[in-house]
């Protein structure tokens, strides 16, 4: 098979690229914007056409939640006109989102079937990205995620980890709640769909196993890093928030487990697998 990853200098575009050597069946494309602008969707089809690309994995987005909120255009851009680009390429495509498409109001694990209400400009176009591949390609897979991170780029982990060497005191917000995704456990789901014997089209969910918040997830950082830093648990009215952010954010991973025959790691034991390769 030919599998064109885009966004493959990002967190989980490199993971991709890790997990490629021991999928040596197929043949891969590693594109990131210098090598493909997939908001062009002229060089889009033309690129699929020309290598004869079977399926897309579709690892770029507009992650930015703030910036999403003074640049919807851009987000958008990026997020749905570049999606529907990939979905009328001719094609199979997976397709990453996000738990940013729900309210983040609710109380249990949130399920594919329930409904979505985004709030912020990077939800509402990560949600109409995801309408526009169903809208196209039916045949579509969509793994919405959360809490992403990884050696590459930047994420959470390495902000704490900076920030709690230099500082003898972080201040985390305790009331939000989710779970952590290391992104080379995503990629080894994304990749567990492609080896599926049965395509299996649909919206799923993929986070690790377990919860936390975010004061949990930075205290299990600093300690599996041997950082020594005080953590203080503040309310997220303390902080001073440009866009509202999710109080309880967790998803239910029962359909992806079922279907893919997934064992998800535990959060905290991704992490320490992170941080060792760090």
């Amino acid at each position: 098979m030919n599998i064109l990853i885009t966004g493959s200098n990002g967190q989980l575009g490199t993971e991709m690229r890790n997990l490629s050597a021991s999928h040596p069946a197929h043949r891969y494309f590693f594109t990131d914007v210098a090598e493909l602008d997939i908001t062009n969707r002229e060089a889009v089809h033309t690129f699929v056409q020309t290598n004869a690309v079977d399926l897309i994995v579709n690892c770029a987005a507009y992650t930015n939640v703030d910036k999403a909120e003074q640049d919807e255009a851009t987000a958008r851009l990026i997020n749905a006109t570049a999606v529907a680009n990939l979905a009328t390429a001719g094609c199979k495509v997976i397709h990453v989102s996000t738990d940013y498409v729900f309210s983040g109001d609710e109380h249990l694990p949130c399920r594919e079937c329930d409904t979505v209400a985004p709030r912020t400009a990077y939800g509402r176009t990560k949600y109409e990205g995801e309408q526009q591949l169903l809208a196209a390609n039916p045949d579509a897979i969509i793994f919405r995620t959360a809490w992403l991170y990884s050696p590459y780029g930047n994420n959470f982990v390495k902000t704490m980890l900076k920030y709690g060497r230099e500082k003898d005191e972080l201040r985390v917000v305790y009331d939000q709640i989710g779970t952590p995704t290391y992104a080379a456990d995503l990629a080894q789901a994304i990749f567990a769909a492609i080896e599926s014997p049965f395509w299996h089209p649909g919206v799923y969910h993929f986070t690790d196993e377990g919860v936390c918040s975010w004061f949990d997830f930075t205290v299990a950082i600093l300690r599996l890093a041997g950082v020594q830093c005080r953590v203080t648990p503040i309310l997220s009215s303390e902080y001073q928030y440009q866009t509202p952010r999710p109080h309880y954010s967790v998803l239910d991973k029962a359909k992806v487990k079922n279907t893919f025959n997934l064992t998800i790691p535990y959060w905290m034991d991704s992490l320490e697998q992170c941080l060792k390769r760090l």
